[in-house]
């Protein structure tokens, strides 16, 4: 029978030292979520430039313009709220818990975030914004080629497989943590 052999003073300080940077490395990740959240502002100075835009030429406009325009915005919210997905899931998920609990306005996703679900959800709101981009193609069908059209549409049916399948790898992970 093998005794353990004590771990010096110095040897437990250097392991300590190393978790403590190891640990602490995440806090790297703080200057890009501040990042997406100048990203974020940068959007929503493109809505509000996009929507006055709008707004001045309306009369102007035939429908077919002001329904590309409106996509134009659905975009630029569905593209903000995928970064707030990340800002918000991701520094919760991998630098620091946010402490929201019993706050009024805490998402009901982020109580239960972890990094799968977080890449769920990311998925389902490319297709989203892939979904926008098909339909504006197809509102201005007439302008493009048939190649642009039908490589939009193997793109976004692409991402459609990816998201089901990220998300049946989930569902699988998921069911085997609960049995084991």
């Amino acid at each position: 029978m093998q005794t353990k052999k004590p771990v010096s003073t110095v040897q437990y300080k250097q392991k300590s030292m190393m978790t403590n940077i190891l640990f602490g490395s995440r806090w790297l990740q703080l200057p890009l979520y501040l990042g997406l959240i100048v990203a974020q502002a940068v959007y929503v100075f493109f809505f509000g430039v996009e929507l006055v835009h709008l707004v001045a030429t309306a009369n102007a406009l035939e429908e077919a313009h002001i329904m590309l325009i409106v996509l134009g915005l659905i975009d630029v919210v569905m593209i903000s709220n995928l970064l707030i997905m990340v800002i918000v899931g991701g520094y919760e998920t991998f630098v620091s818990r946010l402490n929201l609990e019993g706050h009024p306005d805490e998402p009901d996703w982020l109580s239960h975030v972890n990094a799968n679900l977080l890449k769920v959800k990311l998925a389902t709101a490319i297709i989203g914004i892939s979904s926008i981009h098909l339909l504006k193609t197809f509102i201005n069908a007439e302008n493009l080629t048939d190649k642009v059209l039908l490589w939009q549409t193997i793109i976004h049916m692409t991402f459609v497989v990816s998201a089901v399948s990220i998300a049946y790898i989930d569902k699988l992970m998921s069911h085997s943590d609960q049995q084991h």
